[in-house]
């Protein structure tokens, strides 16, 4: 039996920030409550009230709403109209489709002075003669009764009409009230008769499932095949009778029916839980102790052996959008084992790792799950060959630097790039004391006259000294 809890109200109440002392609007509708309650101690501002398509019996617990301006309980199991005089606002009452016959009921309604707007549509007491008038005579304040405007010369001439019709609306109540009493008879005697079936399938299945019926069958698995389909057949044979048998519309074949529809949910819900449950075995190692390579999600995956820093690194590729609580790692010396959503994906490695030292992480941009575990194994021969090297070249840079900042103590002028002449070697050298005056070297003057295209020698002009 569902009812009106405090979870369900603040859930229903999140444009009000799950505030309900405030509250001034709430829907409820659809929810399968069987009784209506506390909402007149919890949302006492409340003015519209959204109650259709559930299974209310009865109006009550709402005379406290003094702020009501509509109710909408259409789609209910609702009888009588009643409870409802303490809710002084209220202008607009939706009864539709429910099981009201008391017609004489709708007296209690004189009393909201400020009711305008009422609905009956679906209900059995339309179905009376005179069932317009007598609600327009009785309940003046209405203006609009099944979305139809009242009119004042209706209105004066139902009034007219008033005990004439009040009288066969009275008569026509009682041949109702009296179906009703017999539909309530049949509806428990057929409630019955299903509970005695129900009782007579539940003592065959213990009787087929008690231990000398299975001794008697050698083939057990065939034996829980033949009853497993047994039990589907009678499944198939009950619903199809259910639904195929002709019954009246009802309150109690509504409250029938909607727990029926409840009970194979539950099974079918009970069903999937216990599939849940048995989860299969997968074969990860053997009788004989050999670890074997397991790889039930169907992940991609890449095993990357880092001897630089000398550890295995495994790429997995989960799904980027899982969530991480979803992942186990559990890293041993020899394989690595990791479980995706309960299924499990296990890699021998080719060395021996430290568990303790290893580390998981998760990729930020791929989601990939990347799991880091150093080797056992800590003095690796070629990771100190390249550190003794490294130390070497630094060494002799080392020494390099100290020679150069040794060296370079004068500055050195390349004589290749002079921007000067030099004044040393204007005049050549005396080879002998006591000779003439001194003369230009004569190969240097020839090598310029070659290398220059458009020299000219003139002999009239002085050589220059």
């Amino acid at each position: 039996m569902v009812r009106i809890t405090e979870d369900l109200v603040r859930r229903r109440a999140e444009h009000n920030n799950c505030e309900i002392f405030s509250l001034e609007e709430i829907s409820l509708h659809q929810q399968e409550i069987e009784k209506l309650e506390h909402l007149d101690k919890w949302c006492r501002d409340l003015k519209i009230l959204y109650l259709q398509n559930n299974l209310i019996p009865k109006i009550e617990n709402v005379s406290k709403l003094k702020k009501l301006e509509y109710l909408n309980v259409a789609l209910n199991n609702i009888e009588r109209i009643e409870n409802l005089e303490g809710c002084e606002e209220l202008k607009k009452l939706d009864l539709t489709a429910n099981f009201i016959g008391e017609l004489s009921s709708i007296e209690s309604l004189k009393c909201n002075i400020h009711l305008k707007e009422l609905f009956l549509m679906g209900n059995p007491c339309t179905e009376f003669e005179g069932y317009r008038q007598f609600v327009v005579a009785t309940l003046q304040q209405l203006k609009y009764l099944d979305s139809k405007e009242i009119e004042r010369s209706e209105r004066i001439k139902a009034l007219q009409n008033y005990p004439e019709v009040k009288w066969k609306i009275r008569e026509q109540e009682q041949a109702y009230l009296l179906k009703r009493a017999r539909e309530k008879e049949e509806a428990q005697r057929r409630m019955q008769e299903r509970k005695d079936e129900k009782q007579k399938q539940m003592d065959s299945k213990l009787g087929c499932d008690s231990p000398d019926s299975t001794q008697e069958k050698p083939n057990q698995a065939e034996g829980d095949g033949e009853r497993e389909g047994c039990r589907t057949v009678e499944n198939d044979d009950e619903e199809r009778k259910f639904w195929e048998e002709p019954t009246p519309y009802t309150p109690e074949s509504r409250l029938e029916t909607h727990r029926y529809i409840e009970e194979k949910r539950r099974a079918k819900d009970n069903v999937r839980e216990s599939k849940k449950r048995e989860k299969t075995t997968w074969t990860l190692v053997t009788a004989e102790g050999k670890v074997l390579n397991v790889n039930v999600p169907k992940l991609h995956f890449s095993l990357k052996d880092d001897e630089e820093n000398n550890q295995i690194i495994l790429d997995l590729a989960v799904y980027r959008h899982l969530d991480t609580s979803l992942l186990d790692v559990d890293v041993q010396p020899t394989y690595i084992r990791v479980l995706v959503k309960g299924k499990p994906f296990q890699l021998v490695l080719p060395e021996e790792v430290k568990p303790d030292s290893s580390s998981a992480k998760r990729s930020q941009t791929t989601g990939h799950l990347v799991v880091t575990m150093p080797k056992a194994k800590e003095i690796i021969l070629a990771k100190q060959k390249v550190s003794a090297s490294i130390k070497h070249s630094d060494c002799n840079t080392q020494q390099k630097n100290t020679r150069r900042s040794g060296q370079v103590e004068k500055l050195e002028v390349d004589p290749s790039k002079y921007s000067f002449p030099d004044v040393t070697k204007i005049i050549q050298e005396k080879e002998k004391t006591g000779q003439g005056p001194i003369t230009l070297q004569p190969q240097k003057v020839t090598e310029v006259k070659k290398s220059c295209v458009d020299f000219e020698n003139n002999e009239d002009v002085p050589p220059l000294i």
